[in-house]
């Protein structure tokens, strides 16, 4: 199941918003009844706060989100640092794009 964190953003770009939104005008609250998270506060100008139904239809967009999230912090993990790489450029930068490559296939984004 995407998270509603993940459905808002969906929401936001596909309406000209950026994901910046969620940081400065929308507050996400969870009051542990089981219920989940849900928008407490929504200052979105020019938007309106979205239905639960609308939320619901971006679920399995979200879920591609959700899954690229992971694959991106995965190759940043395998990348190693910038430094490291540059020095790995500067000496062989062949060698350097091959790992890249492998990194890249062998952890695809949907």
């Amino acid at each position: 199941m995407a998270s509603l964190n993940n459905k808002i953003i969906i929401y936001l770009e596909e309406n000209s918003k950026t994901k910046d939104e969620l940081n400065k005008n929308i507050k996400l609250q969870n009051d542990n009844n089981g219920n989940g998270d849900y928008i407490h506060t929504w200052n979105v100008s020019g938007l309106a706060k979205p239905t639960d139904e609308q939320l619901n239809a971006l679920e399995s967009k979200a879920n591609t989100l959700n899954t690229n999230n992971g694959v991106r912090a995965t190759r940043s993990n395998l990348y190693g640092d910038i430094g490291d790489q540059l020095d790995e450029i500067y000496k062989d930068i062949d060698a350097w794009k091959a790992r890249i490559k492998k990194i890249k296939d062998d952890n695809p984004k949907s």
